[in-house]
């Protein structure tokens, strides 16, 4: 009778110890889509600011039309990607996500190198108003990706630890691990300085 009250016993205090941790996944797996959707408007901002500041530079600029149109396809490539449902966990679509929301920070990019060209324009109130507002887009979007990955690696770890793997292996088996943001090859290089 003992050992079965003992067995007893050291259950409830091993579901009372679970208990805290047991709602852990799905609330993660919360902040993780909360995260990401702060993500997407911060792009989607950026990419609602791009039309005013090329209609701004088109006026000073006229000839640097192989960089509007850059920006331009570009803009729409970002804007019309189809996110499938399973973006966070399938390692190609954020990928090609990521890869489009970077091809459109390069031309955005050369658009502003562009202005450097051209005094007149660095001088106008429309132009230093957009480019403010897009620098502090910039610095946005680095923050909600920031928090995203700071919010899929409290999930991610989550489902690869002890005892927390176990429980969300027999409560949540469907959860699956997040993708994050990485950094390609091509933007780990150095720049090449030359003042010749």
């Amino acid at each position: 009778m003992k050992k079965i009250f003992s067995y007893i016993l050291l259950l409830i205090v091993a579901f009372s110890f679970s208990g805290c941790i047991i709602n852990n996944v799905p609330k993660y797996d919360e902040e993780v889509k909360a995260a990401w959707a702060q993500v997407l408007n911060q792009y989607k901002r950026r990419a609602d600011l791009i039309p005013n500041l090329i209609s701004t530079v088109k006026g000073y600029a006229k000839h640097e039309k192989e960089v509007f149109k850059e920006v331009v396809e570009a803009r729409a490539k970002a804007t019309s990607m189809q996110l499938p449902k399973d973006i966070l966990t399938n390692p190609e679509a954020f990928k090609k996500f990521q890869q489009v929301q970077g091809e459109l920070g390069s031309a955005l990019s050369r658009l502003l190198a562009v202005s450097e060209r051209y005094p007149d324009l660095k001088a106008n109130q429309n132009f230093l108003a957009l480019q403010s507002q897009l620098e502090g887009t910039e610095n946005r979007i680095a923050v909600a990706r920031r928090d995203y990955i700071n919010a899929v690696k409290k999930y991610n770890l989550e489902l690869r630890t002890i005892p927390n793997k176990w429980i969300a292996h027999l409560l949540y088996p469907d959860a699956k691990m997040k993708q994050t943001f990485t950094i390609s090859q091509q933007d780990m290089k150095v720049p090449k300085v030359d003042f010749n």
